[in-house]
């Protein structure tokens, strides 16, 4: 299907208050290409303004189209900020998955953290729109699902060590979560100050989950008065 599509022949500044004047020009768009044109423009505005701060109308006139035409892709804001969200979780988790390959235990977990902070480097506008809470539920869950997928991956890899160095395997789940989990929140915190550089936080992300693993407890114990 092909559409006649408006568009703002202006160039530079911020288009979120496009007027009818102003959409002098049209060009016509099939359906496919007005679908990520909106999602494009959606994608910028979550993570400039958050899903509340977003509206319909300013998606649409950042398009140069009408209301309904968002309605009709999306059936709404909710159903475009889904697929967007569903967009970005699959390219992180692809992004880490072809990151991991066969290697030496600590190799991985520099892979791991490359991975993740690659992402976040590639990516930036994604990134702060998965971190945030989504008020939509995803039929791909949450970040928080998201990093548990990752963790499963991270699981299985420890499974093995740990039974490498009589360490009881049923605990990985455990350490998966919290490796991956301080990774995710350190990268929550170099997604706004970016520094140091990139290859140096996953040095030293990878210098306290490796040398935290090697001097690990078979059997931890609180040192002190609380047991329980």
């Amino acid at each position: 299907m092909i559409d006649d599509v408006a568009t703002d022949s202006s160039t530079g500044g911020d288009k979120s208050r496009t007027s009818p004047s102003r959409r002098a020009r049209r060009v016509r768009m099939t359906g496919k290409e007005r679908r990520e044109q909106l999602l494009d423009i959606g994608r910028a505005l979550f993570a400039d303004k958050g899903f509340e701060g977003t509206s319909v109308e300013e998606i649409a006139a950042r398009a140069g189209v009408s209301k309904p035409v968002v309605y009709e892709h999306f059936g709404g804001k909710e159903g475009l900020y889904a697929v967007v969200v569903d967009r970005e979780m699959r390219q992180l988790l692809d992004m880490v998955q072809g990151a991991l390959t066969a290697g030496h235990p600590r190799e991985l977990l520099e892979q791991a953290a490359f991975a993740l902070l690659d992402y976040i480097d590639a990516y930036t506008d994604g990134f702060r729109i998965l971190v945030r809470d989504s008020p939509v539920a995803q039929s791909t869950g949450t970040f928080a699902s998201l990093i548990s997928d990752i963790a499963t991956q991270v699981e299985d890899i420890l499974g093995l060590e740990f039974k490498a160095r009589g360490f009881d395997p049923k605990l990985a789940p455990l350490y998966a979560q919290a490796l991956v989990g301080m990774v995710a929140l350190t990268g929550q915190w170099w997604l706004d100050v970016r520094k140091p550089k990139k290859a140096e936080v996953a040095a030293h992300l990878v210098n306290l989950c490796w040398h935290g693993l090697e001097n690990l407890e078979s059997k931890p114990r609180l040192i002190g008065h609380r047991k329980s």
